[in-house]
């Protein structure tokens, strides 16, 4: 019975502890959790919607990219067909300048040639004048002296 007594005596102690245990239970939830949940879930929302912010930051400067990398390409093409156009206006002018160069030579072969048939001629003549003269001279110098030369040529 004692034993009952000092229990009931340590119960009857504890019931302030309890009622106060009780109490700060029943004041945590309003006081404390609730702000604290709050808190957590604004950051939560704060958080969220950064990434979503970020995710889409992102997806714009992807977005962006790509048309910077279609102009940069569409500027380097036009810089490839104004070369290769500048390259087939020189392979023409190159073209052109040979042809004329081609032409000019041509023109000139053809009048050293007209001037070397003319030199030919004029010296054919002049081989066949002088044949006639070489061959009196020849026919003087064999003949004895005292004939006459309308006498050995035949007229």
């Amino acid at each position: 019975m004692e034993i009952l007594h000092q229990l009931g005596g340590l119960v009857l102690g504890s019931v302030p502890t309890m009622i106060f245990f009780i109490l700060l239970v029943a004041a945590y939830g309003p006081l404390v959790r609730k702000p604290l949940e709050a808190t957590l879930a604004e950051r939560r929302a704060r958080t969220t919607g950064a990434v979503e912010r970020a995710r889409g930051a992102i997806a714009a400067a992807e977005a962006e990219a790509g048309v910077y990398e279609e102009k940069l390409r569409n500027a380097r093409n036009e810089i490839m067909a104004a070369r290769e156009r500048r390259l087939q206006q020189w392979q023409a002018e190159r073209d052109q300048a040979v042809e004329a160069a081609r032409a000019m030579a041509q023109d000139r072969v053809k009048a050293a040639r007209q001037e070397l048939e003319g030199m030919s001629v004029s010296a054919r003549k002049q081989i066949e004048d002088a044949t006639a003269q070489l061959s009196d001279q020849i026919l003087q110098a064999v003949l004895p002296a005292g004939t006459r030369f309308s006498e050995v040529r035949p007229s």
